[in-house]
């Protein structure tokens, strides 16, 4: 099973995987023509952002999370660094009022 900690973690992988494919990997491709810097890089991103979804549901349903909750979870996984930002409601629940 899942713990905070760990979920946390895994979400900050996957937002410095992001920053990995943006400001190493893509000017890798683009700028000095080397592509498999995307495929590997995007390649380890789109696990973690898996993972990070499938965590979501396990410790959702460990802590007891409601649905609204776990949609913004989901709907936060979606946007460039939304992990970090749902990490926040995580840390400090009585942050934004929920």
């Amino acid at each position: 099973m899942i713990t905070k900690r760990g979920f946390i973690s895994l979400g900050r992988w996957e937002a410095l995987s992001l920053i990995a494919l943006l400001c190493i990997a893509m000017p890798l491709k683009y700028v000095y023509g080397y592509p498999m810097a995307v495929r590997v890089v995007g390649m380890l991103h789109g696990i973690l952002f898996m993972a990070y979804v499938g965590a979501a549901f396990l410790f959702a349903k460990k802590d007891g999370w409601g649905f609204p909750k776990l949609l913004r979870c989901w709907v936060a996984s979606c946007l460039p660094f939304g992990t970090l930002l749902f990490e926040r409601e995580l840390v400090a629940p009585g942050l934004n009022g929920r």
